[in-house]
Order: C-alpha cells, then sequence, then structure tokens
C-alpha cells in the first residue's frame, strides 16, 4: 500500500474553497490601503527633502531618504499583493505567493543600503558640522510624524497576515521613529546649539534601519530556503500525526511556507494495512487537526505498511 492515499494533495473541495475564501478577505481593501499609505508618505517625502535642503538638516534628509524608500517599498508591495493574486498554472502550481516573499527581501536589501548612505553623510558631518535652522525643521518632523501615524494605522491590520506587508510596515514605523529623532534633534539644537545632535540623530535612525532590515531579510531567506516556520516543532507535529492516524511510524516530514501565513506540510505515515476507504478517512482526521491547531492547509500524506526504501540518488530527505 506503498501510494494508499496520497490525500488527494491533502485537499478537498471544501478546504480549497475556505483557503479561498480566507484570500479574498484579507485582499478585499489592502491594495487601497497600499496605495493611500503610498500617496501620503509621497508627498510629505517631497515636503522634507524641500525643507532638509533648506535648513541644511541631514537628519530631516535622512528621514526623506527613508520616506522615498518607504513609497518605493509601498509601490512594490502593492505590485507584488496584487501579483500574488494570480491563478495557479500548470508551470506554477503553487500560484505567485512567493512574489511576495521576493518583495519582502527586496525591501529588507534597499533598508540596508540606506542605512549605509546616512552612516556615510553622518560620519562626514562629525568633522564639519554645519548650523541648522531648526524650527522649519521640526515643523516639517511633526508633520511627518503625523502622516506615518496614519499611513501606519491604514496597513497595520494588513501587516499582522502578510510578509510583503509587514516589511512596508517596518519601513513606515522606522519613519515615524525617525522623525521623533528628528525632533529631538531640532530641539536641543534649538536651545543648545548642539548641531553635532542633527549627525548623532543620523547614526541612531540609520542603525535603527539596520536592525528591521535584518529582521525582514533573515525571515524572508528563511522561506525562501524552505526551512521550518517559526514556532513550528516538527518533532511535537509527527507525535501529533501519530496519535491522531493512529500510526506506528511517521517520517520523510516537511514544513515549509508557500507565502505569507501560507504553510505546506508532507509527511510518510506508517500504518497496519488498511482498506483505501480507511486511509481516506484517517487522511481527514489529519488535514482537520493541521489546520486548527498549526493553519497547515497544504497537506501531502503517503500512507506505506512496510519500511519505506530510501532514494536511490545521493541526496535523502
Amino acid at each position: 500500500m506503498q501510494d494508499g492515499a496520497e490525500s488527494k494533495e491533502g485537499h478537498n473541495e471544501k478546504d480549497h474553497h475556505h483557503e479561498e475564501h480566507g484570500h479574498v478577505h484579507l485582499h478585499a481593501g489592502t491594495g487601497r490601503n497600499l496605495a493611500i499609505a503610498a500617496g501620503i508618505t509621497f508627498f510629505i517625502m517631497l515636503a522634507e527633502i524641500v525643507a532638509g535642503y533648506l535648513t541644511n538638516s541631514l537628519a530631516l534628509l535622512s528621514d526623506a531618504g527613508h520616506m522615498f524608500v518607504d513609497v518605493f517599498s509601498l509601490m512594490l508591495s502593492l505590485f507584488a499583493f496584487n501579483y500574488a493574486r494570480k491563478p495557479a498554472t500548470k508551470n506554477n502550481t503553487f500560484g505567485f505567493y512567493r512574489i511576495e516573499i521576493l518583495s519582502a527581501l527586496f525591501n529588507g536589501f534597499s533598508l540596508v543600503i540606506l542605512s549605509f548612505f546616512i552612516l556615510y553623510e553622518a560620519w562626514q558631518r562629525f568633522f564639519v558640522v554645519p548650523e541648522i535652522n531648526t524650527i522649519p525643521m521640526i515643523v516639517v518632523a511633526i508633520i511627518g510624524l503625523l502622516a506615518n501615524i496614519i499611513c501606519g494605522l491604514v496597513i497595520m491590520k494588513d501587516s499582522e497576515h502578510n510578509m510583503n506587508i509587514k516589511g512596508a510596515y517596518l519601513h513606515i514605523i522606522g519613519d515615524a521613529l525617525s522623525s521623533v529623532g528628528v525632533i529631538i534633534a531640532g530641539i536641543v539644537m534649538y536651545f543648545f546649539g548642539w548641531y553635532i545632535a542633527d549627525a548623532l540623530i543620523s547614526v541612531l535612525i540609520a542603525l535603527m534601519i539596520l536592525k528591521g532590515a535584518w529582521g525582514l531579510i533573515k525571515v524572508s531567506v528563511s522561506v525562501l530556503l524552505e526551512s521550518v516556520p517559526d514556532g513550528y516543532d516538527i518533532v511535537q507535529i509527527s507525535e501529533q500525526i501519530k496519535i491522531v492516524a493512529k500510526a506506528k511510524e511517521v517520517h520523510h516530514i516537511h514544513i515549509w511556507t508557500i507565502g505569507s501565513n501560507l504553510h505546506a506540510l508532507s509527511c510518510h505515515i506508517k500504518v497496519p494495512d488498511m482498506k483505501i476507504t480507511e486511509s481516506e478517512e484517517l487522511v481527514l482526521l489529519v488535514q482537520e487537526m493541521l489546520d486548527k491547531r498549526y493553519n497547515i492547509k497544504h497537506v501531502t500524506i503517503q500512507f506505506e505498511c512496510q519500511e519505506c526504501a530510501e532514494p536511490a540518488g545521493k541526496y535523502k530527505f
């Protein structure tokens, strides 16, 4: 009973409909929210570029640079989000969910480049400290902070379910913190005339951006390498499958992420010899358990009643 029942891809029509309904619910209004956030960020970015040039504030220009990357990030996220909705094809059987992961990875690298550019500019200002017009700097930074808060609220809910949007959300959070830093630097310079605070705040902004970028890159690479998702214990899940299926053994188990909040599992289950109809009932029980407990919807199971032969090739999984 080597092929026993490959769980019909671990899906039935009801499960597929439920999954599609979940994605439709997530997509409703999400594209509009991303577009609104991009529009607001774009206009504030223009204001900060002009104000940064007129006031000679690197911190404000750094924040404007961060916002420029934010606008690009939001537009890229919008493109990836819409493209990921395309139906699966015979050559792309899982659909295009990984486009969102690639977008998140690109966003992470763009943040790294931006942070190093800011650090370079700040380093130069430690040696030549310019005088800065602080009042316009503070006013524009406050406007930028309010805009960041609005944009963050617009896409916050969607970011909880989608890695691509989470990347854009992290950009906005970083921008909000940058604006706070610019305001603090402006106040320090206005009252104490300590203009080196502009460069110091710029360094803090760059390091903060770098930290967020590293986290985004790390998660994106983990998904692309098809690592076990964070929070999933493969040994514990194997034991749960073994209990539900009343199996002798569970092996060759793999758990990976297809796209944001969309996980897949495949495994071999060693069971006593049984009818195909009985194995189908076990598939449904395992499938239901994995869906409810671990939110794993794509499940492929191979039943066997004797030891599974190892692959003949060099690589064994």
